[in-house]
């Protein structure tokens, strides 16, 4: 098992650096080295009320990924412009504003907490992602699904 982790870790970092950093600069990605970030962004964004036009800038992330000394992974995401507001708009609709209960603390949301949660939810995706393509199961998935 310990093997099998370790060439898993570093499939991960291979890939992240072939798909993220390569693969997104030949295809003339400013600012979208990552995998699939705006699908997490835009879903948490109809969800909770946001602007859904700002989903495209919002959604730019550079995720890195490395092994350390001692073999563990390190997986970070920066995403420089989240645009969350948690007043107006669709946030004062009831099914919106119950989404932005659910992550409040203390009964209270504010646009960094919203902004976090967006944060871990890419970093969660794309970690998620990305190993389903290493290990092979997303196409066995869509294959298994009939999307292939």
């Amino acid at each position: 098992k310990q093997w099998y982790q370790r060439r898993v870790r570093g499939a991960l970092v291979e890939l992240n650096t072939g798909k993220n950093f390569i693969g997104s600069s030949l295809a003339g990605c400013i600012g979208g080295n990552n995998a699939h970030s705006a699908n997490i962004v835009s879903g948490i964004y109809l969800a909770t009320g946001q602007d859904i036009a700002q989903a495209g800038t919002s959604s730019m992330a550079l995720v890195h990924m490395e092994e350390e000394r001692g073999g563990a992974l390190y997986v970070s995401v920066t995403m420089p412009c989240i645009e969350v507001g948690t007043v107006g708009g669709g946030t004062v609709l009831s099914a919106q504003r119950a989404s932005l209960n659910l992550i409040s603390r203390d009964g209270q949301v504010d646009s960094s907490t919203l902004a976090e949660v967006v944060c871990g939810a890419v970093l969660a995706g794309e970690l998620s992602l990305m190993a389903a393509l290493c290990t092979g199961d997303l196409v066995k998935s869509h294959m298994t699904l009939n999307r292939g």
